[in-house]
């Protein structure tokens, strides 16, 4: 993780909030809007505690906060919770913010009523996505719900990955074919296999209420990337 960690360290340095997109991701307002926005009233939302992983310049959390929700954000990259807490200033909005690794969340047992990740537990290997899972399935409350987006394998940049290389089964040393989503991005990237993510959540003691699949596509079609896009409750 130090290698990601400086990564996106130099990468928000430098980029600021260009870094990150500046509004939240559309399929986790599908998510929030499906699941609370006509079932709670704002004023009642207060209560429900929602943890997102990797929370970056805090795009997606100044949403979860503006709507209501008990707000916390998670990030390695101290650069990117600096611009975490403009853009809360800027939009008047609180939330508790914390630097450290999804892979050992600083947060006690059943802490969370909804835990968040846009893509942001995707790099690292297999091998510690499993762990960090296991993490969001601990500090979960029991019923709580798992929103992720994450990469899948459906994806060009991982059918035709080269000059990059595979360290397991489902993760690239990062993209370095020119022209290709993503290029650019040297460090650990994880790609799931639909039933694969299904299968692992499922062990790990989720049920999988919801899962889709999201294409892009970039170049008039030429280069794609396909997201999974799931809801999963913790047992």
């Amino acid at each position: 993780m130090k290698g990601v960690e400086k990564w996106y360290e130099e990468s928000y340095k430098s980029g600021g909030f260009k870094a990150q997109r500046r509004y939240p991701n559309e399929e986790l307002l599908r998510f929030l809007g499906g699941t609370f926005f006509n079932k709670i009233d704002i004023k009642n939302r207060q209560k429900i505690k929602i943890l997102e992983v990797g929370c970056g310049s805090c795009a997606n959390l100044w949403m979860v906060a503006k709507e209501g929700f008990d707000a916390y954000g998670l990030d390695i990259s101290h650069e990117a919770l600096k611009l975490g807490e403009q853009m809360l200033n800027k939009w008047q909005v609180n939330a508790d913010l914390k630097q450290g690794s999804f892979l050992e969340l600083p947060y006690k047992d059943e802490s969370f009523d909804v835990v968040i990740d846009v893509v942001s537990m995707s790099c690292v290997n297999h091998n510690e996505m499993i762990q960090g899972l296991g993490e969001v399935h601990r500090v979960l409350k029991k019923n709580g719900l798992f929103f992720s987006y994450e990469n899948s394998q459906d994806s060009s940049v991982f059918r035709d990955y080269l000059p990059a290389r595979k360290l397991d089964e489902y993760t690239l040393n990062g993209i370095y074919r020119e022209g290709s989503p993503l290029a650019g991005n040297h460090y650990p990237l994880h790609f799931w296999k639909k039933e694969d993510y299904i299968k692992t959540l499922n062990n790990i003691n989720f049920d999988v209420e919801y899962m889709e699949r999201v294409r892009k596509e970039y170049f008039e079609g030429r280069e794609y990337m396909e997201y999974l896009s799931c809801y999963a409750r913790r047992k």
